[in-house]
């Protein structure tokens, strides 16, 4: 996704590239939104988009900052692929995202089911389905709804859960959970 040719090598893009390939351990996540528990150096997401063919393994926070271009290619790979319509996702959901999959404890990037959406496409699936809300937080960039092969619904619920960061809704008949950065409170089978 990124164009290496067109962009500049700054001091901190050399720093980032150098420490994701120093990382030999899983990230752990700073308290840092008040959400997230344990501590650590970096935050890394990784997704595959099966209705773009995209794929991103970003590291988006080193040390108590998030990278902006970092955030900038998650926002465009979260895109409402129907409309290409991009929004900012808020960085507690790419947290909450990013968290559950640590405890997780794999390397297996999530498949992205949605992201962003906007109000037209979120229109749409209200008329093919009850269980879209009317203000969904998909609308505002705060939500995601993901699924791993190697994981149970149940199990990626209780991890995303276990940030106590937002909203989880486990949709166990679609195989995805969704994930948002709202009040905390849970819901779905």
């Amino acid at each position: 996704m990124t164009d290496y040719g067109s962009s500049s090598m700054t001091r901190r893009a050399v720093l980032s590239a150098f420490a994701a390939t120093a990382v030999t351990a899983a990230p752990t996540f700073s308290n840092a939104a008040g959400f997230l528990k344990g501590a650590g150096d970096i935050r890394r997401l990784r997704m595959n988009s099966p209705r773009t063919g995209e794929r991103i393994d970003m590291i988006y926070w080193i040390e108590g900052d998030y990278i902006r271009d970092a955030l900038t290619e998650i926002n465009y790979f979260m895109r409402d692929w129907r409309t290409d319509g991009v929004k900012t996702i808020d960085a507690r959901t790419i947290d909450i995202l990013t968290a559950a999959h640590n405890l997780l404890d794999v390397t297996e990037p999530y498949i992205l089911i949605s992201g962003y959406r906007s109000p037209e496409t979120n229109a749409m699936l209200r008329r093919r389905s009850s269980g879209v809300a009317k203000n969904s937080r998909h609308l505002k960039g705060e939500a995601a709804d993901v699924r791993l092969g190697s994981r149970s619904v149940s199990q990626m619920y209780r991890a995303a859960m276990a940030c106590h960061g937002g909203g989880v809704g486990k949709y166990t008949g679609s195989n995805f959970v969704h994930m948002d950065c709202g009040p905390v409170r849970s819901w779905g089978s």
